[in-house]
């Protein structure tokens, strides 16, 4: 990595990274994306220790070698049931246990965790040094986390969160440069309201020295990237992956410092390549609409994305669809 334009002098494994998103980053989107950008970090949705234990397991733990290495993110506050949900998915193949102190819905709070974790730094500090005592040395753990919650908001208090948590093993932080109010907002208010401050994840960056801080946090654009890669050891994108996910190609080849022209697949190839993904899903029993929802807003940006859209929208949920139904679908873009 010589070039002058490279971005980070030390690359590492969470310099480029996908957002853990509810009903977004499941398997099927984590497989189209590892398309696009195959060096981009991937991380599973939200999901709670008891799902993996007492539920579908091979819903919630079932991914591609194309993945890989493929984080878990769990949601929950009971160490133990935290740490047996995370062997699980060790065995399953994870590579990194992501845990949750950052989601603002009623959901988590009504189960104490997420966001509302960030009240509890003991707790937090508790579950980090279980998986890191428990789990095999290679497995990584990481915290994703908000810069405060509710008026819990300080740089001092930010810090000694973070402290509780080094000091019991982690060196993995992902940091929503917002805070996070738990009355009064929505989740999707809590992305968009309370004003981000990267200023506090720098300062992190040079508090921590020895740890990896990964910036999360309306980044969406190549020159946010040169700033914060400058500053920090990563960027995490989120909506606006799935709102634009081809976009990440480009993404990808100026953090990584490739040759555009000939590193980046057409749309057409990726669909193609992710039609032959869908069509051995469909025969294990995966809903077809389900899987070609992902590719709505691949056409983000470029003529006749409308009609693409509005295609796919309207008929691939019908009983006919198949694999025909994208095709024609990418007749309308060709």
């Amino acid at each position: 990595m010589s070039s002058k334009n490279t971005l980070v002098e030390s690359p590492n494994e969470w310099k480029f990274c996908l957002a853990p998103m509810m009903k977004k980053t499941d398997r099927h989107f984590r497989y189209l994306i590892s398309i696009i950008a195959p060096k981009m970090r991937l991380y599973t949705e939200m999901i709670t220790p008891d799902a993996i234990i007492y539920g579908n397991r091979a819903r919630f733990l079932g991914h591609s070698k194309n993945e890989l290495p493929l984080a878990l993110q769990l949601g929950g506050a009971n160490p133990e049931s935290i740490l047996q949900s995370a062997l699980l998915a060790v065995k399953a193949g994870f590579n990194e246990i992501n845990l949750n102190c950052g989601c603002p819905s009623d959901r988590v709070q009504s189960g104490a965790f997420g966001a509302a974790m960030m009240k509890r730094p003991e707790l937090v500090a508790n579950c980090v040094a279980t998986l890191h005592r428990e789990l095999p040395q290679d497995i990584k753990v990481s915290v994703k986390t908000r810069l405060g919650v509710d008026d819990l908001y300080s740089y001092t208090y930010l810090h000694s969160f973070i402290t509780r948590a080094v000091e019991s093993g982690c060196r993995i932080f992902h940091i929503h440069a917002r805070k996070a109010l738990l009355a009064g907002l929505s989740p999707k208010e809590n992305r968009e309201i309370p004003p981000l401050n990267y200023n506090w994840v720098y300062r992190l960056k040079k508090d921590f020295p020895m740890c990896t801080m990964v910036i999360n946090g309306g980044v969406n654009s190549v020159s946010q990237l040169a700033e914060h890669l400058r500053r920090v050891d990563g960027v995490m994108i989120g909506r606006h992956a799935y709102n634009n996910p081809f976009g990440l190609a480009h993404f990808e080849n100026i953090i990584f410092d490739q040759d555009a022209n000939t590193a980046t697949l057409t749309r057409k190839e990726v669909v193609l390549q992710y039609l032959d993904y869908v069509d051995h899903r469909m025969s294990e029993g995966f809903q077809f609409k389900t899987m070609i929802n992902h590719l709505i807003n691949l056409y983000q940006g470029q003529p006749n994305a409308k009609a693409w859209r509005r295609y796919l929208s309207v008929n691939s949920g019908r009983k006919s669809a198949s694999l025909e139904t994208v095709f024609s679908a990418l007749s309308l873009v060709d």
